[in-house]
């Protein structure tokens, strides 16, 4: 970044600064081993949905869909803003479509999460203003070993890093003269799904200057510091070229596809610094980068080539340490899998395009990514698609459960006394489904996704899932669907657990637990066990424990 670009930047926080007065944005903080979301001093969970890419653009198409989004509970919305649209010349902007989505949404009472399509979005350059795709002496395009171009700019250009620079503070200058107050917009996503395609690296002037010269002793610092807990892969390319402190990139991470996939991620990671430090001088909100995932058996520019996949964390962490997390965009079946490798200290887990709302385990998803992996958000991709199915919508229901259960996620998220679980699959969509054990307080809990008796898959074991909260010594809530929950004490002398209460029920807008049912007898299986069907629900269970 230039000191110029910078001084640029920080001029445009103070206006905007006097514009909206002093109120402390939104904020990221550390809640026990969480980290949590804060929003006018509030922990928040985003309960989300993405639109699909063009949605936003007009506030004519989305208006019938605003109601349908808030009837399905969502509390916050991914909306995407073009740079194409909001300077159609340079140094011109039109802010007109970014003040109509934050008055829409904010009509609504949702929350936002602004997507910055600025220089990459899916890896291409399509979202630039026509001024920039025109210009190839200032504005030069990726290229491939034959030196033709792609419809990809390189990240190497110091002009585009300066423009879309300006661009994106110049928008979160302009947010926070407008939002900063209410607080609608709650976090922005820096670029989307950022890689290099068709090969694993650029071969134009600029990128061959750069995979010639050594390696920037701040990676190689961070591979030093971190050697011990370096992701395996970007380890083990390390080694075996003896974890050189100093070199070229082929010294140091060797000439084929994963060297050179090292050596683009390192430079999208600078580039998402660049902007990243641009936005945050005019607004200082929590800001992410998301990734798309690669396939198994592909090489690098099969998939988008140097993102934040897995295997390349530790290069993204060292090259862009103000950009607050990665977020994994997840469409294959192994969410369980993929969330472990985003879930870090250094890394809480979102997920802002957690496949289609209609795939049958997406709520289920939800409830592990809350419950097991304190997340801070969840959202399905192309959530105005659902159409008209509003409150009776499987995800509505399950978001209508979160929702309620919220403030009890938020006070136990970071400690023991929350846990989320759901069968798991594998990357072929092979289902595991045999039961899963949690320890919460002095119960041991098992947790069944087909019958106990009989425990062979049915019909909705694929979309089973849920959480467990502890709310005293002995209380719990249980929410979900399609399981079957025993528990047994553990330490002390007593063998056996009972239980002593239990109720379905909801709570209230106010937070009070509304009781239905009290559930004995078949429904307990003579107080055995607690099982929730068909249906997102929860019950308050009290137990205790006998010899």
């Amino acid at each position: 970044m230039t000191r110029s670009y910078l001084k640029a930047s920080i001029a445009l926080a103070a206006a905007a600064c006097a514009a909206a007065g002093q109120a402390q944005p939104p904020k990221l903080v550390r809640h026990g081993t969480a980290i949590q979301l804060k929003v006018q001093g509030k922990p928040m969970l985003l309960l989300a949905g993405e639109l699909g890419n063009s949605s936003a653009s007009s506030a004519a198409y989305m208006a019938p869909h605003w109601p349908r989004l808030k009837a399905m509970n969502l509390n916050t919305v991914l909306a995407p803003i073009q740079w194409d649209m909001i300077e159609p010349a340079e140094g011109r902007f039109d802010w007109s479509s970014v003040d109509r989505l934050i008055r829409d949404a904010r009509a609504h009472d949702l929350r936002l999460v602004l997507l910055w399509f600025g220089a990459y979005k899916n890896s291409m350059s399509t979202y630039v203003p026509e001024w920039v795709k025109r210009d190839e002496t200032r504005f030069p395009r990726a290229q491939r070993p034959n030196g033709t171009g792609v419809e990809i700019l390189s990240a190497h250009a110091p002009d585009l890093q300066a423009a879309d620079g300006r661009a994106f503070a110049a928008l979160m200058a302009h947010v926070r003269s407008i939002d900063e107050r209410q607080q609608t917009v709650v976090m922005t996503q820096v670029e989307n799904e950022i890689g290099m395609l068709p090969v694993a690296r650029d071969y134009g002037p600029l990128a061959e200057a750069a995979w010639r010269a050594p390696v920037p002793a701040e990676l190689l610092r961070y591979l030093a510091a971190h050697r011990d807990s370096l992701v395996p892969e970007l380890k083990q390319l390390w080694l075996d070229r003896g974890a050189r402190e100093s070199g070229s990139w082929a010294e140091v991470f060797g000439r084929g596809d994963a060297g050179e996939e090292v050596f683009t991620a390192w430079h999208y990671a600078r580039f998402a610094e660049t902007l990243t430090r641009a936005g945050k001088a005019a607004y200082a909100m929590p800001m992410y980068v998301n990734v798309a995932l690669n396939r198994p058996g592909r090489a690098p520019g099969e998939y988008p080539s140097g993102g934040p996949l897995p295997h390349l964390l530790d290069v993204w962490k060292a090259g862009a340490p103000s950009v607050d997390f990665i977020a994994p965009d997840i469409y294959f079946p192994n969410f369980s899998d993929i969330v472990d490798r985003y879930t870090r200290p250094d890394n809480p887990l979102f997920v802002p395009e957690a496949n289609n709302a209609d795939r049958f385990d997406v709520p289920a998803n939800a409830f592990y990514a809350f419950g097991e992996k304190d997340a801070i958000g969840f959202g399905p991709f192309s959530i105005e698609s659902i159409g008209d199915a509003g409150a009776d919508h499987p995800l509505a229901q399950a978001y209508d459960v979160l929702r309620q259960l919220t403030p009890h996620i938020l006070a136990n998220q970071g400690s023991e006394r929350l846990t989320g679980f759901k069968p798991r699959f594998l990357y072929d969509g092979t289902m595991i489904y045999e039961p899963q054990v949690r320890t919460i307080g002095d119960y041991r809990f098992t947790i069944s996704f087909a019958d106990i008796i009989n425990p062979v898959a049915g019909p909705n074991t694929d979309k089973a899932g849920g959480l467990i909260v502890q709310t005293g010594p002995e209380e719990y809530l249980i929410a979900g669907r399609n399981i079957t929950v025993t528990m047994k004490p553990v330490g002390g002398t007593k063998n056996a657990a009972g239980i002593a209460s239990a109720s379905e029920g909801h709570f209230d807008a106010n937070g009070a637990w509304i009781a239905g049912r009290h559930l004995n007898g078949d429904q307990t299986h003579q107080g055995r066990h607690v099982r929730l069907g068909d249906e997102w629900g929860i019950q308050k269970v009290r137990l205790y424990s006998y010899e």
